[in-house]
């Protein structure tokens, strides 16, 4: 038997000590799969005497995770810090600067710097695994870059944020708004104190570009996505989509088209008798259409330490079996580049709910807008007045009521166009809000 793969690992949160735990437990049928044991012989950290659970004694350690990466001693680099910029970003460069291959679940680097690393990767003739960086366990990346070789790729999309997930699932089962849902996930850690690049749709969006390039053969541009968060989402459109057989789950959604890749992140109608409508909580799931097996739906956990390991210790199994895969499938030199297909050209049907005042003659306003920009209204809904504060049970005769459009398939251009439209006429109050339907088998 060779060698062993010596490990450098920098962050030893919840994810880096389960890979050592992890290591350690399949020590031995790791060594047989590989020809050769891979063993953690450094380590970075900021606190060297908290416990984690793990036996780090015969470890050296570095204070400083470019310090690690310049470790003559290890064969492989391991990044689990975090963060698009700083350390994480300066140890990565610094391992592929001497040659190292790295392993890492930082999707944020790679959407910013992925073009970049993976040319650094090519000319060093090394690897850089991701495979934790999309959807925790759910093997996507070597799926999409191994496994569906032999396929043209049209669309992948999916639920990447089990937080978002969380929030979506609750509102619908026990009623509950938004505020209420993120404070219960922040109670259970499923939210971090700060939600915002969870909800606003933000992580999603740099797990999608990763995607992307995987499916399409394409650079990845982050900067491209079009990016709506749940924060707007009500239980007034929770209760409508089920009452149209409907779910709303947050997705990013990459597609093929004639002008272009389209990439978008945003709440979607999905069917319920869809697969991905089916996927609950804090899992994740993953959809790949594809010219050759058709659709292929990945389901599992998204995040946590065991299941985001796994995915570490997959990569760090390639490296020790020798393997080296461009990073994003194909070599960083023969990846198209990015040709955005524009967003006001998706076309799809359209949920929308307005606030209209309660008078003769609303409706057919609304109606008249909608028709002028082409959009045939597949269903109108009004909902429930609004209840009198003085007077339960009662409702306000002159307040503005919610009603609900539903289209056939349109473009976006036009759907914007009508709602500026309709946002104008006096008799309707606030702005519309618009949900996407996504078409799914």
């Amino acid at each position: 038997m060779d060698k062993p793969l010596r490990v450098g690992l920098a962050g030893l949160g919840t994810v880096g000590a389960a890979v050592v735990r992890l290591l350690h437990r399949h020590a031995n049928e790791l060594a047989d799969r590989c020809g050769r044991a891979i063993v953690v012989t450094a380590v970075s950290a900021r606190n060297r005497s908290r416990d984690r659970g793990v036996d780090l004694s015969a470890c050296t350690w570095h204070d400083d995770p470019v310090s690690l990466a310049r470790d003559p001693n290890i064969d492989v680099f391991v990044e689990l810090i975090g963060g698009e910029a700083g350390p994480a970003a300066d140890a990565v460069a610094a391992a592929l600067a001497r040659g190292l291959p790295v392993v890492t679940a930082n999707k944020a680097l790679l959407a910013r710097d992925g073009n970049a690393l993976a040319r650094i990767a090519d000319e060093k003739g090394v690897s850089i695994g991701f495979e934790a960086a999309v959807a925790g366990g759910i093997p996507i990346v070597r799926t999409l870059r191994e496994a569906l070789a032999g396929n043209t790729v049209s669309r992948v999309y999916g639920i990447l944020n089990g937080t978002c997930n969380y929030i979506l699932t609750r509102m619908e089962r026990e009623g509950l708004d938004f505020a209420a849902c993120l404070a219960e996930a922040q109670r259970l850690g499923y939210a971090e104190a700060d939600p915002s690049f969870d909800v606003e749709g933000n992580d999603t969006a740099h797990k999608l570009a990763l995607l992307t390039g995987l499916a399409f053969g394409t650079e990845i541009d982050a900067d491209a996505i079009h990016i709506e968060g749940i924060t707007d989402i009500t239980p007034a459109d929770i209760e409508a989509a089920d009452e149209l057989g409907y779910r709303i789950k947050l997705l990013g959604v990459a597609s093929r088209t004639e002008s272009g890749i389209e990439q978008r992140v945003h709440p979607t109608m999905v069917p319920k008798s869809s697969a991905i409508a089916r996927i609950d909580g804090v899992l994740n799931a993953v959809a790949v259409d594809a010219d050759a097996v058709g659709e292929i739906v990945l389901v599992g956990p998204g995040a946590g330490g065991d299941a985001t390991a796994s995915s570490v210790v997959a990569d760090l199994a390639d490296v020790a079996a020798r393997r080296v895969l461009p990073t994003f499938g194909r070599p960083a030199e023969r990846l198209a580049a990015y040709r955005p297909a524009r967003m006001r050209r998706h076309a799809g049907g359209y949920y929308v709910r307005l606030l209209v005042e309660d008078r003769p003659g609303a409706f057919a306003t609304v109606a008249h807008r909608m028709a002028e920009h082409g959009i045939s209204l597949e269903s109108i809904v009004q909902r429930r007045r609004a209840p009198r504060a003085d007077a339960p049970g009662a409702v306000e005769p002159s307040a503005a009521q919610p009603i609900i459009l539903m289209t056939y398939e349109t473009t976006e251009a036009a759907m914007r166009a009508a709602l500026a439209a309709v946002a104008g006429e006096d008799v309707v109050t606030g702005k519309p809000r618009m949900i996407r339907i996504e078409k799914l088998a």
